[in-house]
């Protein structure tokens, strides 16, 4: 008698036992474990999700009740939408909005100017520990002492009118700050050498996270150091760029408050002011707090306006790579 189990008796083993592995009841099994993990999740994440609706959604929806009301800090008066109407009728809004969108022109100089210097210290030229550390002082420097440094640097009787002089160019003194566009000039070049701290950690950062068989099989295949930077090195840098600009583009929308009150106090007239500074002078300075809470308002939708359309855009340039 044969031990082999015949061919019948296989069929009926292999019926009993693929339905058990790979079948249902595992399956089953696995999905009822899916979903008791995900309510556990959903449970564990509730408090994290309370903090966060306390913190912003809850500030937010209030922001936007006191936007059109008639609120003088203690009673507020409900006058609907006509805060808008009042506030896009106002001229120093559009001056303060434009001031914004000229500020918004420095922000690729302040991501390409720390992208050079972090490709520069990425290639270890001498002495970049010392340049590295010297690159990042800005960043631990505040906005106040930053502003006060500015106003000092910029100033008619200031340090840049006296290294002209010392040089001999009496005839190219320059009086930055009492005018509205060189004021916002002044502004600018001072946010651009704030910005040049954390844009170069973050871009040293990416730059060591790069892969360098792909740098050295580009120049085997005889690319020059500009041609392996852009075909090579910027394409695996889009995301580290991406973040460097989302963070400087809400740093010159919500962050310079501290600057502007010290080194220009939003002068001369309103050259300097921002849409930032604008709420402080109109909800504190004037006692106006709805429509400073409309500002606020409009503020935060064009940060995240301005914010969609960037990831957007990087988007596009991802897939085009």
């Amino acid at each position: 008698m044969s031990l082999a189990p015949s061919r019948q008796q296989a069929g009926d083993v292999l019926d009993h036992t693929i339905p058990m592995t790979a079948g249902g009841p595992r399956r089953r099994q696995g999905s009822g474990l899916d979903r008791q993990r995900g309510r556990s999740g959903a449970l564990l994440t509730l408090p994290a999700v309370a903090v966060v609706a306390a913190l912003l959604v809850v500030p937010i929806g209030q922001a936007l009740y006191y936007s059109m009301t008639d609120w003088d800090g203690f009673t507020a008066r409900w006058v609907g939408p006509g805060t808008l109407s009042r506030l896009f009728a106002n001229p120093a809004f559009w001056q303060v909005l434009r001031n914004n969108l000229l500020l918004l022109l420095i922000v690729p100089v302040a991501v390409l100017v720390p992208l050079g210097v972090a490709t520069m210290l990425h290639a270890h030229i001498a002495g970049w520990k010392f340049f590295r550390s010297v690159y990042f002082v800005p960043a631990s420097i505040s906005w106040v002492v930053t502003g006060t440094f500015a106003s000092r640097f910029f100033a008619q009787d200031g340090l840049l009118n006296h290294l002209l002089d010392d040089l001999g160019l009496h005839a190219l003194r320059l009086d930055l700050l009492s005018h509205e566009h060189s004021a916002l000039l002044a502004v600018g070049v001072t946010f651009v050498w704030s910005q040049l701290g954390p844009n170069t950690i973050i871009f040293v950062a990416g730059l060591a996270n790069l892969d360098p068989a792909l740098e050295e099989a580009a120049r085997v295949d005889g690319a020059g150091p500009l041609r392996v930077f852009r075909s090579i090195t910027l394409p695996q840098m889009a995301r580290f760029i991406q973040f460097a600009t989302v963070l400087t583009i809400v740093t010159a929308f919500t962050a310079l408050f501290s600057l502007i009150f010290v080194m220009t106090g939003g002068g001369p007239g309103n050259g300097t002011t921002t849409l930032e500074f604008f709420v402080y002078q109109q909800a504190f300075s004037q006692g106006d707090f709805g429509y400073g809470a409309m500002l606020g308002v409009v503020l935060f939708g064009l940060v995240a306006l301005i914010t969609v359309i960037q990831f957007a855009i990087g988007r596009l340039l991802t897939k085009g790579n």
